[in-house]
């Protein structure tokens, strides 16, 4: 899909993502749709994520304001796997009588069986983005996630946390997802960064953006990270702004947490209700689309490299329209455009 056989002006006919045709061994960022959403804990529908995100991004223009013509580097989205759909169906029924109980009751045989279901699940998933993800690192691709739930890229920060042994994670969120088990499964949404924190020695840090619903022992577990954990709660990046801040500066202080090498996981609900009504569990406050968009260009801008990303908990509509999948798909290419931004110039085969 060269520049020349393309017009990225025209209406999009193609089925691939953003409408282009690039292969995944040719593009420059690769996407891994992850159609699993076992132990969203308040509504489930982000296992639709993916192919929502897909149709969706057939409507985007292709050339950004911020980042140019980021169409060029070639991006690509693997097959939806049918089976990690069919999994998340299985393992999703299996997780709904312990998530109304609010967890295994001790002794309950039932959800002892159930929790082993789900964690088993969980892990088939963990092992298939990992693989998916060494794919595309071997052919010197950018990998990225589209989920599905939060707790679907471990596979992929596991395996570039491997590849790049100090780098960061910036994540950008409403909920800090630091418990441990919660529900009892071991693989929760809400457990990702506990699960990167606690596992993986070559996250060195985690800077958080944009939290406003928070646990007592998750704020326990940040103060107990002496630093490896930077959280730059909602409240208080308003209350600086409130008092004066601009958002700029705020964006610098955050950026300047991170190593030199990072990765984004973007889970929709940071950003405002009024963008993802449908996401599982939304959180008044946030970051806007636009305040987001400032955050990754200067991100970009740094000197910092962008070696992966993910976009997590994108929901369909309640009432059939587009605008969860329409706002996604916008993240995802401003994502792509910041990950791209850091490298050298590439075009796709």
């Amino acid at each position: 899909m060269g520049k020349s056989s393309f017009d990225p002006d025209a209406a999009a006919t193609g089925d691939g993502l953003f409408g282009l045709e690039c292969s995944p061994r040719d593009a420059g960022v690769v996407v891994i749709p992850v159609p699993f959403d076992a132990t969203t804990s308040y509504r489930a529908g982000t296992a639709l994520g993916p192919a929502h995100v897909l149709a969706a991004s057939r409507q985007v223009d292709l050339e950004d304001i911020q980042f140019g013509p980021i169409w060029q580097a070639g991006i690509s989205m693997i097959p939806i796997p049918r089976d990690i759909a069919s999994l998340s169906r299985r393992a999703r029924a299996a997780a709904e009588p312990l998530i109304r109980a609010g967890g295994a009751a001790p002794g309950n045989a039932a959800h002892t069986k159930a929790l082993k279901v789900v964690n088993a699940a969980s892990e088939r998933v963990n092992a298939f983005v990992s693989r998916e993800a060494e794919r595309i690192l071997s052919r010197g691709g950018i990998p990225a996630v589209l989920g599905g739930d939060h707790s679907t890229p471990f596979g992929l920060i596991a395996e570039l946390s491997r590849r790049h042994p100090r780098m960061g994670v910036l994540q950008i969120d409403a909920h800090a997802d630091l418990r441990e088990r919660f529900e009892g499964f071991a693989w929760s949404h809400a457990s990702i960064f506990h699960n990167v924190m606690t596992q993986l020695p070559g996250v060195r840090r985690l800077v958080q953006v944009g939290i406003r619903d928070v646990g007592t022992r998750e704020v326990d577990f940040i103060r107990r990270s002496r630093g490896r954990v930077r959280t730059f709660f909602d409240q208080r990046l308003r209350d600086r702004q409130f008092a004066g801040t601009t958002w700029t500066r705020l964006c610098r202080d955050v950026i300047a947490a991170l190593p030199r090498e990072v990765y984004v996981s973007f889970d929709i609900d940071g950003l405002t209700p009024e963008h993802c009504p449908d996401t599982g569990t939304p959180v008044p406050g946030g970051l806007t689309f636009p305040e987001v968009c400032h955050l990754l260009e200067m991100l970009a801008r740094s000197g910092r490299r962008v070696v992966g990303f993910d976009l997590c908990e994108v929901a369909p509509d309640e009432h059939g329209g587009e605008w969860n999948g329409s706002v996604g798909a916008r993240v995802l290419y401003k994502l792509a455009g910041c990950a791209v931004a850091t490298r050298p110039r590439r075009r796709p085969k």
